[in-house]
């Protein structure tokens, strides 16, 4: 027996699967009105619970609400005719969305989705996607997206910074947040399968240089770029500075790499994070001892993983297992474990603490952030990687 309340949550499960195409027209005429069924008993069941078939027909002859309940008679043995409450009947989208309090939110997507799919028809099957930025986003937000999708349609390689885009409000925040949203509706605007996923190439934009932090240790080699010791510049820049250094250090975190004194013939560069591919483009580098620190968790030995593609002599410093456990006071959680059960780059014993970590050996997700070893072990292993 399905009271009110039952009926609710089963349109709001319905509202949530069916929205998309609803919103399309899709299921046509067919499944309107929507029939729910309010599951009458059998005599031997309402005679077990009488008292509970009371209060469901009860509920259902005090109920005011859309759409159409019909009745039926149940002409028992024992307990004679009975009405009783058959079936409720809504009449459109419209009908459950009022029915679960989502009508605002019903009406707002289906209006924005109406205004969108008038300006580009291309549009109609893909926007339904994105039913609760339709119905969610207020009225600016919704208004700058139109106008950034239609400015990036009519200039789709203008070779601009996004901030450059004419379009008030669409600073680097709004920007940044949407643009998974942009680039597929852009992708469907230009009839593009590619399947390309940068931002900036599918939208024709200018991406910001990606900069290089890196700290030249030794005295000498600063002196050929006039004193210059800490650096930050775009990448091909990093690569055409005229230093040869002996030994490149690679740290995950900034702090760690600042922390750095002086090294002969050494130069640290830091928190690449992922991007260790920027590595490949550095021909000074190849020529040189390379070490890398990062963090000893799952992430960190995916990095190191990832750079071995482009340097495939990169040793490590302070990744093992022998400082993992003596820093035990130090671990705290990583939260997100990374996906692949194996790193093909790494060497045996790496790969066994990696696969150690990731299968909760030692403890549940555990990590050891590098900034949390002693410095005085971290400085010492340091020195006497390049001995």
């Amino acid at each position: 027996m399905k009271l009110p309340e039952d009926v609710r949550q089963f349109l709001v499960r319905r509202f949530q699967s069916k929205q998309r195409e609803w919103l399309i027209g899709e299921a046509g005429e067919s499944q309107w009105p929507l029939e729910v069924p309010l599951s009458i008993p059998t005599e031997q069941a309402a005679l077990r619970q009488v008292d509970g078939v009371r209060a469901w027909v009860s509920a259902w002859q005090g109920w005011q609400g859309v759409g159409t309940l019909s009745w039926c008679e149940r002409r028992w043995k024992a307990l004679g005719v009975q009405r009783l409450p058959e079936k409720l009947a809504l009449r459109s989208p419209e009908d459950v969305a009022l029915w679960i309090g989502e009508s605002a939110r019903w009406v707002r997507a289906q209006s924005r989705y109406q205004t969108l799919t008038a300006r580009w028809p291309v549009l109609a099957q893909q926007l339904p996607r994105y039913f609760d930025v339709l119905a969610d986003y207020g009225d600016a937000d919704f208004r700058r997206l139109a106008e950034m999708l239609d400015w990036i349609n009519l200039n789709p390689q203008s070779n601009l910074y996004p901030r450059q885009i004419p379009v008030a409000g669409a600073d680097s925040k709004w920007l940044d947040s949407r643009r998974g949203l942009i680039s597929d509706l852009v992708a469907t605007l230009q009839g593009d399968s590619t399947g390309e996923r940068d931002f900036f190439r599918r939208c024709g934009l200018r991406a910001q240089p990606q900069l290089m932090r890196m700290r030249v240790l030794d005295p000498e080699l600063r002196a050929r770029l006039g004193g210059l010791g800490d650096i930050s510049a775009p990448c091909e820049e990093v690569a055409s500075i005229d230093i040869r250094p002996k030994n490149v250090f690679v740290v995950e975190n900034l702090q760690t790499g600042l922390a750095f004194d002086d090294l002969p013939g050494a130069v640290v560069i830091m928190r690449l994070g992922y991007a260790v591919d920027v590595l490949g483009q550095l021909p000074w580098l190849q020529q040189a001892q390379c070490i890398y620190w990062g963090d000893i968790d799952t992430h960190g030995f995916a990095i190191l993983n990832r750079a071995r593609t482009y340097i495939p002599s990169l040793r490590t410093v302070l990744m093992d297992e022998s400082t993992l456990m003596s820093h035990r006071d130090l671990w705290v959680e990583e939260k997100d474990q990374h996906s692949s059960t194996e790193l093909p780059l790494l060497t045996s014993t790496e790969q066994k603490l990696y696969q150690s970590i990731k299968g909760n050996a030692c403890g549940q997700q555990i990590r050891l952030e590098q900034e949390r070893i002693r410095w005085d072990v971290a400085w010492n292993a340091i020195q006497a990687s390049i001995r």
